[in-house]
């Protein structure tokens, strides 16, 4: 069984341990402090200028507040080793933390996991001296928090199961603890245990398979939420249109638009945002306009959602005039918004207009490009037909460039039936991703369209040769909101039998209609 970390019987002294990559020295409560308490306490310069004696003689609040206090205001800038330098500074004054201390330190902890897993495990077993790490149920959930953030979950579970009293945030940590880690056979096993299921618990859990990737499992937890009558509020909702976003599920999102409009949500932003992607990924941009002129309050988000769905959609210059009236209101356009100016320019071939947006984006707002921004002006050069400087800037762009920046590029070569351009993007592709099929696929059916045939066959040789088989295709189509998927010849649907027939009976009214007359 494994074992807690820290929680020995032996009085492990904290005071000396060194943890990588900073030394964190906590004090164990009621223990002396060094003989040569007198010698000052020699910090980096990094460290504020701090009196210990002028914080300590502080009579006007409690000191473990003002303490606490200065701790948050570290953690609050993701300062985590200040605030564990500061925690130390307290201990030496022989304050004691409180939980709202631990809580504070353990929050930071769990948001900045690269170096919380090493003070972490110290703090966890400071609580437990204090027995705050089980009788105290607040600290009990961050000490859960932290585990299952820094990606021991094992350790989150032994924490939750040694809480004496547990209550819903207890139970809602746990189970995001586990979504988070993939386990999600144990947060459907937790979650069927909880004493009682509010909304919170149904909207962790369809939130996780959000960010898994898992829309239609999202989808169909939500439906099992309605049938309980838990009633889904803001944050359910934003995460379910979301998943109707990614499957394109515009069907159960207009459902849960009209229920949001019966619930008074109709002005909150971020339920408009969410929208507004719904729509626009769905190909009804018309209902996202509608959303977006129709809000009270639009922020950054929401002039970024209409900039990006009017350009997904080829309204290049809705989009582009999107762009200067948002800054005419007011607000500096950030790096997604930019990604939406060139993504307009990119679908319309204005290959000047985009190449503008970019040095302005570099050189008035001093925003450095991402890979998102390297991406589009290849797409930009690409659709432009001129392919060689699309190449160049994957050559010259100071990130490794990824699978969907070359392959747009590869599709372009295809389209302009370029080989010998596409055989040199396979080299950049193969050490990106060797396993993926799409680019064997493509590359061989550019040796196809210029009649290269053995080319052609030694790209599926290479395929069968390495193992990698090529993943079907599939479509999809809403009906009665919910979403049903095929892939060729598929006949594994519980309606197969009937969707074939009536393909039967189309081809025979399309031979009839052909059939001529006389």
């Amino acid at each position: 069984m494994t074992a807690l970390p820290a929680l020995t019987s032996t009085g492990t002294n904290l005071a000396t341990t060194t943890l990588p990559p900073h030394p964190y020295t906590i004090q164990p409560p009621h223990t002396t402090r060094h003989q040569d308490q007198t010698r000052p306490i020699n910090y980096d310069s990094k460290k504020p200028n701090l009196s210990l004696k002028q914080i300590s003689n502080k009579t006007s609040i409690d000191p473990v507040v003002s303490w606490t206090s200065s701790i948050s205001r570290y953690c609050r800038n993701g300062q985590l080793h200040q605030a564990a330098l500061h925690f130390t500074q307290m201990r030496l004054l022989e304050i004691d933390p409180n939980h709202v201390t631990f809580i504070t330190l353990l929050s930071c902890c769990a948001d900045f996991p690269s170096q919380g897993k090493s003070l972490g495990p110290l703090l966890h077993a400071y609580t437990r001296k204090l027995g705050l790490d089980t009788y105290n149920m607040m600290v009990g959930a961050a000490l859960v928090d932290m585990y299952a953030k820094c990606g021991h979950v094992d350790l989150a579970r032994l924490c939750f199961d040694e809480l004496k009293v547990k209550n819903p945030v207890s139970w809602n940590t746990m189970i995001d603890g586990f979504m988070r880690n993939g386990k999600i056979r144990e947060a459907i096993e937790l979650f069927d245990e909880m004493p009682e299921r509010g909304v919170i618990s149904w909207t962790v859990l369809i939130h996780g398979f959000v960010k898994m990737g898992l829309f239609e499992e999202a989808l169909e937890w939500f439906r099992k939420m309605q049938v309980s009558k838990a009633e889904p509020d803001r944050v359910t909702i934003v995460t379910v249109l979301s998943a109707c976003a990614n499957l394109g599920a515009l069907g159960l999102g207009l459902w849960v638009h009209r229920y949001a409009l019966k619930k008074g949500l109709r002005d909150n932003v971020k339920i408009c945002n969410s929208l507004i992607d719904l729509y626009s990924r769905c190909g009804a941009i018309e209902l996202a306009r509608q959303v977006f002129e129709k809000m009270g309050e639009r922020t950054l988000v929401s002039w970024n959602s209409i900039i990006g769905g009017l350009a997904s959609n080829g309204f290049t210059e809705e989009a582009l005039e999107y762009f200067d009236l948002m800054q005419k209101q007011g607000l500096k356009p950030n790096d997604v918004s930019f990604t939406g100016a060139l993504t307009a320019c990119s679908h319309t071939g204005l290959v000047d207009e985009g190449l503008k947006y970019f040095d302005i984006m570099e050189r008035v707002h001093k925003i450095s490009p991402r890979i998102e921004h390297y991406g589009c002006i290849v797409d930009l050069y690409s659709r432009a037909g001129r392919l060689e400087d699309a190449m160049s800037v994957i050559q010259n762009m100071p990130m490794k460039p990824n699978e969907v920046v070359v392959g747009s590029l590869l599709a372009a070569c295809r389209t302009r039936g370029d080989v010998e351009l596409a055989e040199r993007l396979m080299n950049y592709l193969v050490h990106l991703d060797p396993g993926a099929d799409s680019n064997y696929v493509l590359l061989s059916n550019i040796y196809a369209a210029v009649g290269k045939w053995d080319g052609a066959c030694k790209q599926r040789m290479t395929m069968k040769a390495l193992g990698i088989q090529k993943k079907p295709g599939f479509s999809s189509i809403e009906i009665g909101c919910d979403i049903h998927e095929f892939v060729a010849g598929d006949k594994s649907h519980n309606k197969a039998e009937d969707i074939y027939s009536m393909l039967e009976l189309l081809s025979f009214d399309q031979a009839l209609c052909e059939t001529p007359r006389g």
